[in-house]
């Protein structure tokens, strides 16, 4: 009786034992072809480059080639389009800044995809601020002195952007929102014509990537007030952040960022194993070193926090532009 149950015990482990292997055995054999990750930008700017440090790693731990896909357009839409257009079989994914997945379908009404439904989210990359900047003879030295001035002067202080609906014209009027005042907005073609008006002082104002302001403050034609995160951020680490400056919330934060995506109806445990490797590659201080070269911070995280940052910044953005359209 003991040598019967002892063998129909070993029996049931080895079914047991098998079935639990069975669970992970279609993605430990996947890939078996090369992926193919959609940038919706060009080769060289940061979307392109952080997927090129993703790529060759991952290549690396999933033995199989991963081919970055340059088509840019549309601020990353077109790329994030040409991913969900694929049909291989669970081979192609993307990397994306947030805008084609929270402020596009507020802004393109022909987007063809619906991130909520089309969009299966693998994990946060990295982050990125921007700082509240302004010309070196501007009297403010600090945010609450600014918006101070900006209440006793509305609509007087201009600030640039690249056009309506991006990031940093969003961010403006996010901040204008916020601390209660108003502010001219002038958009232009280009940040490099958003950063030459602010230094030959035509506007007063705007907001960019601490890597595009550092260069002009260590030559004393340009001071950063605040910055956009909720924490300080590495790359310029004694610029103090916006949230809880004269009256803004503690959780003020507008910050730009860059996901792993997939199509929606991707096998789970892809999309954990590509979580996992994601963690892994994220993880190496070298990465983050030169993620931080661009002016990019590592954000890891499961694909329910990148859901939720989604949902979240989907809701605040969509709230700003509702404001910005009835406004116009």
């Amino acid at each position: 009786m003991v040598r019967s149950y002892h063998r129909r015990a070993f029996c049931a482990a080895t079914v047991i034992g098998l079935a639990c292997l069975g669970l992970p055995a279609m993605a430990q054999e996947w890939p078996t072809a090369p992926l193919h990750l959609f940038v919706g930008f060009p080769a060289g700017s940061s979307p392109d480059t952080i997927a090129r440090l993703v790529a060759e790693p991952l290549s690396e731990a999933l033995g199989q080639p991963v081919v970055v896909e340059n088509k840019p357009g549309a601020g990353g839409v077109i790329g994030v389009q040409q991913m969900l257009a694929q049909q291989d079989g669970g081979l192609s994914f993307g990397i994306t800044i947030n805008g084609p997945l929270t402020t596009a379908p507020r802004l393109i009404a022909d987007l063809g995809y619906d991130p909520a439904r089309d969009i299966a989210p693998i994990g946060l990359i990295a982050t990125s601020p921007l700082v509240l900047v302004v010309g070196s003879d501007f009297p403010a030295d600090d945010a609450a002195a600014f918006i101070e001035d900006a209440k006793a002067r509305p609509g007087e202080i201009s600030y640039g952007s690249v056009g309506q609906g991006s990031g940093a014209h969003l961010t403006a009027e996010l901040f204008a929102s916020e601390a209660g005042i108003e502010l001219f907005h002038i958009p232009f073609q280009s940040y490099a014509e958003v950063t030459t008006s602010i230094l030959g002082g035509e506007i007063d104002t705007g907001f960019m990537a601490p890597s595009a302001a550092v260069a002009h403050v260590e030559a004393g034609k340009m001071k950063m007030l605040g910055i956009t995160s909720s924490e300080p951020f590495a790359q310029v680490p004694d610029v103090p952040v916006l949230a809880g400056q004269a009256g803004l919330p503690d959780d003020f934060r507008a910050e730009l960022w860059n996901a792993f995506i997939a199509p929606a109806g991707t096998d789970e445990a892809v999309v954990q194993r590509l979580n996992t490797e994601l963690g892994k590659i994220l993880a190496d201080p070298e990465v983050q070193e030169k993620l931080l070269a661009i002016g990019w911070q590592t954000a890891p995280g499961t694909p329910q926090d990148l859901s939720r940052r989604i949902a979240e910044d989907t809701a605040m953005w969509g709230e700003v532009i509702d404001k910005t359209q009835t406004e116009d």
